[in-house]
């Protein structure tokens, strides 16, 4: 099905469903045999706006430090309204303070992104304040360094759960929402070693290359309503996420901060454009060669 619309009719944000419609013939490349088919918007002359975010809600789960956190200023400061999720509710407290001295506008949800009845809390919350939201970030992640040897069954769980398990119980609940609404978009955080493992990280590794699988089925399922799919794979980032280690990189690293604008550029694209992935790395910081 493909969508024309006149110059004057579009606007950055015009709901789906009062887009006047026509359907097509796939071409070849579409005909898998299986899904729905794809759904592009035509604007006469090529102009098609990006989005404007002003005033849309947008979910942040992991956004108490570190990415998350830089990722929830960066959406407050682009005028979006940010629900911060995440276990540590005084952490969430200082983020929504510091955004609202900034001009923006936060609240904080305290929820292990883990837990099913919790997420659905989160989001029927969410619905009775906001509405659907235009913008889920699946950011709460925990991570590894234990040898193969010394990795118990519990702590592989606990790593699935919420970097893997937690990331589908908040897209699922977006997704059905977003789909109702027309449209959004669903970003999860993964991370380089989904493109280059490295050593005694097993259950981190096998939950990073898994979820950008998921980003694929998310963005195959949701093209047909508009609802897009992006998995953001960062290199060395300056954040408490790995204490020791993580909190001391200088000079050749990322700031989450960087990662923000990534997300936010994400949002903003046209309706029918997404970016469905991407890596970003420190120029000097060994990648494909790294050991």
């Amino acid at each position: 099905m493909a969508i024309r619309v006149s110059p004057a009719s579009y606007a950055a944000g015009t709901p789906l469903a009062t887009l006047p419609a026509v359907r097509r013939r796939a071409r070849p490349s579409e005909s898998f045999g299986c899904g729905p088919p794809v759904v592009a918007l035509r604007i006469p002359g090529g102009a098609r706006a990006m989005e404007d975010l002003a005033g849309r809600l947008a979910i942040v789960t992991g956004a108490s430090s570190g990415i998350g956190e830089g990722i929830a200023r960066a959406l407050a400061a682009a005028g979006m309204t940010v629900l911060a999720v995440a276990r540590r509710g005084d952490r969430l407290d200082r983020l929504v303070a510091a955004i609202a001295q900034a001009g923006g506008r936060a609240e904080a949800a305290v929820a292990d992104v883990s837990d099913e009845a919790a997420v659905r809390a989160v989001f029927a919350g969410a619905d009775d304040r906001h509405g659907a939201p235009f913008l889920l970030v699946n950011n709460a992640g925990v991570g590894q360094a234990t040898p193969l040897e010394q990795v118990t069954l519990a702590a592989w769980n606990r790593i699935m759960a919420v970097n893997l398990t937690g990331a589908f119980l908040c897209a699922r609940e977006a997704f059905v929402r977003m789909k109702a609404a027309g449209g959004g978009r669903i970003v999860s955080i993964g991370s380089i070693s989904a493109r280059v493992p490295r050593d005694e990280a097993i259950a981190y590794n096998a939950s990073k290359y898994a979820l950008e699988g998921m980003t694929r089925s998310l963005a195959i399922e949701g093209r047909a309503h508009l609802v897009t799919a992006t998995c953001i794979h960062p290199g060395a980032t300056r954040s408490d996420f790995a204490p020791g280690r993580t909190d001391r990189l200088e000079g050749d690293c990322l700031l989450p901060e960087h990662i923000g604008q990534l997300v936010v550029y994400a949002a903003r694209l046209p309706r029918d454009c997404a970016l469905l992935d991407a890596t970003v790395i420190p120029v000097r910081v060994p990648f494909l060669a790294r050991g």
